[in-house]
């Protein structure tokens, strides 16, 4: 049975871990179905990452682990590889990934936040890069959640590995809101995502990403404007209308 469930929903994808009995922490195969789910979103406007149960994701499932300590160092570069394509395959998907977090994210977990472009958190969600606690680091997911939570923060929590709650999750850049009603804030930012234009939000997505020098930038704006859907925009707004987008 997959590990993974994928369903479109207009242009809504929603992607949710289902392993709910094991909290949706990874295991080899959860990380290859995770990387393909990825890898072709065709032309949804949001995707929805999500867990299955009381916890988001609480990182790697302890068999897996517990098989892991039997590689040998070229059987763990490997892991960590496949890994590492996971999260790249999240970080650039082309349309915006939308995280509803609850209950634990750890370890991995947090790396799956950390890749969101948007991450909405539970009041009573629980993170932790809790790595060290197993004589090990978050390296494979250090570059998201870097880019996320800035070198202060993770020298704080990288090197403890101790559990914070979701208000210091957006204090540090983790998550972006902290919601009562996560379904519910999840549905706005996605009703809002649908307001934009989609190619434009995928190339605004991109250039967060790239972060493209001073002559890349004016060619992108160019390109943008003179595109057909940079027309349309720009049309509806002077004429005071919606954009045929939003239709």
């Amino acid at each position: 049975m997959s590990a993974l469930r994928v369903e479109t929903d207009g242009e809504v994808m929603r992607v949710t871990l289902a392993r709910p009995d094991r909290r949706n922490a990874f295991d080899a195969d959860l990380i290859v179905e995770l990387a393909e789910a990825f890898v072709d979103v065709g032309r949804a406007r949001a995707v929805v990452l999500a867990g299955d149960g009381p916890s988001f994701s609480a990182g790697a499932d302890v068999e897996w682990m517990r098989a892991s300590a039997e590689l040998d160092y070229d059987a763990n570069v490997a892991d960590a590889t496949a890994m590492r394509r996971m999260f790249e395959a999240i970080d650039s998907c082309p349309a915006p990934v939308v995280a509803r977090v609850q209950g634990h994210a750890l370890g991995g977990g947090c790396g799956l936040v950390a890749c969101s472009d948007i991450a909405l958190a539970a009041a009573d969600a629980v993170f932790a890069f809790s790595e060290v606690k197993l004589g090990i680091i978050p390296a494979v997911i250090s570059p998201f959640a870097l880019a996320k939570v800035g070198a202060s923060a993770a020298r704080r929590y990288f090197v403890t590995g101790e559990r914070f709650d979701a208000a210091t999750a957006q204090r540090i850049g983790l998550v972006h809101e902290v919601a009562a009603d996560v379904d519910a804030a999840v549905d706005r930012v996605v009703a809002e995502l649908a307001t934009a234009g989609p190619r434009a939000a995928r190339a605004a997505k991109r250039l967060v990403l790239d972060r493209p020098d001073a002559a890349e930038t004016t060619r992108r704006i160019a390109e943008r404007r003179t595109s057909e859907e940079g027309q349309e925009g720009l049309r509806a707004f002077l004429e005071k209308r919606r954009p045929s987008w939003s239709d």
